[in-house]
């Protein structure tokens, strides 16, 4: 007996790192779902915060910094690679790379943006044991490195920001920070309550159940109100549903999208008629003849609106349409068509896609290895002009340009100029009926919310949504079918006759300063944590 005393004894600090790490590992798995259910696509604020909790509870009894950064790593690989999982239906299913290939392409990408938060959980465990810091300070000293893990994997290498903890709070009790201090500062608000939660000692329980209770109670927070812009609009939003392995194929996809998109246009009656990404898949001098003449002149461009004889009332389309030519370059697009104007519309996508619309160096092996039609498209502008239709300033936005608020802010720098809707088009049919369609429609309301502004989104096979200015969706059409949404969106913020005014404090702020503010509050408080770890060297020598 005393033998196998001995031995459980030697084990033991051994099952408890094992349990450590599969604790951290559910933790992040609990992350990735706090995003979007996979069985309904609901976020959930609480599950997101309860997760990044638990995080700071083993961080907080890690015994060294090496532990920390490894308990970081494995909850990061897990959040990440349990929330862009999809990527390997595009890879594997679409792109025809071999599947272990795949696998080690996401494990790669997750494990490569998940070594910021390696790094910041590190850094969190080395200064709470050496400064020995009360449940305030952890919590600051916590938000701020992990929003600065978030920061720096949002715009590092052009960014890819998709799952940032902030979007889980869509529906939560922390979704009225949004329109205040954004995505990022709504995370960091929550890393900081799920800190303090996990730092307090078990003494302190009735704190603890304070938290609970004040986590409870901001559900009932009321969002801000923002004036009508103009009267209700009508949209009719279009979903092909083309298969996306025949997209691009001459023979199948490009002729049934031809057929199906034209028909639409042409047939439906609304005020707006938006057409998904690259919904025409070839430049307008590719189109079959007559095609796109055709189009130009169901919509009056150039010689006015239909007579009123005809019985249809003024009529505007948006379409997503790859531009240019080999000489230029290309860019994928959207063009407005609308009656009596001589020059399009047009919105060129400012935010590429790695490996999907532009290829970084020394990756055209990588792309090589896959048959998907890919190639180097150039950049639109930041902050281009939105469309003016029957009142309302339409601000297109291409894919997954939605994830990059800052960006779309800039547009709020002129509040007489700013969108009143935003119109999101996209085609995410490389990851298949799954849970990426209902993320990038969080994203999309957690974008409604931060600028109190209605987005409508016409993708190719979902989330094709209306969703109005507190990111709510008042019409939905199902994934993966085809079909065109009948519904009204309320545009917001004052016309430039009333002087403009009406957008959030986010939108004011992140017009003019950026992410400034959240990157410098985050690093003076790091900068406080390596200040006082040298003062209290001092002391010792």
């Amino acid at each position: 007996m005393k033998g196998l005393s001995g031995w459980r004894g030697l084990r033991r600090p051994a099952w408890a790192t094992l349990a450590h790490w599969a604790f951290a590992a559910l933790a992040g798995v609990m992350q990735a779902l706090s995003l979007a259910w996979p069985w309904g696509g609901q976020a959930s604020g609480t599950l997101q915060a309860l997760s990044l909790a638990a995080l700071v509870g083993l961080l907080n009894r890690a015994p060294s910094a090496r532990r920390g950064a490894w308990l970081g790593a494995v909850f990061a690989l897990c959040w990440l690679a349990g929330t862009f999982w999809w990527l390997y239906i595009s890879m594997a299913v679409y792109g025809g790379l071999e599947a272990p290939l795949a696998v080690l392409a996401v494990l790669g990408l997750a494990a490569f943006l998940g070594s910021y938060y390696t790094l910041a959980a590190g850094l969190y465990v080395r200064w709470y044991h050496r400064l020995a810091l009360g449940p305030l300070a952890s919590a600051g000293l916590f938000a701020a490195l992990w929003t600065l893990a978030e920061l720096l994997r949002g715009h590092w290498f052009t960014g890819f920001p998709w799952g940032a903890g902030g979007y889980a709070q869509v529906d939560g009790a922390a979704r009225w920070l949004a329109p205040w201090v954004g995505v990022y500062g709504t995370g960091a608000l929550v890393a900081a309550w799920a800190a303090g939660l996990a730092s307090l000692p078990r003494r302190k329980w009735p704190v603890q159940a304070g938290l609970l209770t004040f986590w409870a109670l901001l559900c009932w927070v009321p969002a801000p109100e923002h004036p009508a812009s103009s009267a209700p609009l009508e949209v009719s939003l279009l979903q092909g549903n083309i298969p996306q392995d025949e997209k691009f194929q001459a023979g199948s996809g490009v002729p049934m999208a031809l057929a199906w998109y034209r028909a639409q246009l042409m047939a439906n009656q609304a005020s707006l008629v938006v057409a998904p990404e690259t919904a025409l898949p070839l430049l307008p001098e590719q189109l079959p003849a007559g095609y796109w003449d055709g189009l130009l002149q169901r919509y009056g461009v150039g010689v006015g609106p239909l007579a009123p004889a005809e019985g249809r009332p003024p009529q505007a389309a948006l379409i997503g349409v790859p531009l240019g030519n080999q000489r230029e370059g290309y860019t994928n697009s959207v063009l407005g068509l609308m009656p009596g104007e001589t020059r399009l519309y047009a919105y060129d996508k400012h935010h590429l896609v790695p490996f999907g619309e532009f290829i970084p160096p020394m990756f055209h092996w990588f792309v090589a290895l896959m048959d998907m039609p890919l190639g180097d498209f150039n950049a639109g502008a930041v902050g281009q002009a939105s469309m003016p239709w029957q009142g309302q300033r339409l601000a297109p936005n291409i894919c997954y340009e939605d994830l990059f608020g800052e960006e779309l802010g800039l547009r709020f720098r002129d509040p007489a100029r700013a969108p009143t809707v935003f119109v999101n088009v996209s085609n995410i049919g490389w990851f298949g009926d799954s849970v990426a369609i209902d993320q990038h429609l969080n994203i999309s309301r957690l974008r409604a919310l931060e600028f109190a502004r209605p987005m409508v989104r016409a993708t190719n096979t979902g989330a094709t949504a209306i969703i109005d200015h507190r990111g709510r969706v008042t019409a939905q059409l199902p994934p993966v079918s085809r079909g065109v949404l009948q519904g009204v969106v309320q545009g917001r913020g004052l016309s430039a006759d009333h002087g403009g005014w009406g957008i959030t404090p986010y939108a004011w702020w992140v017009s003019r300063l950026g992410l400034a503010p959240l990157w410098l509050l985050c690093l003076a408080l790091v900068l406080w944590a390596r200040r006082c770890e040298r003062a209290s060297r001092r002391r010792v020598a």
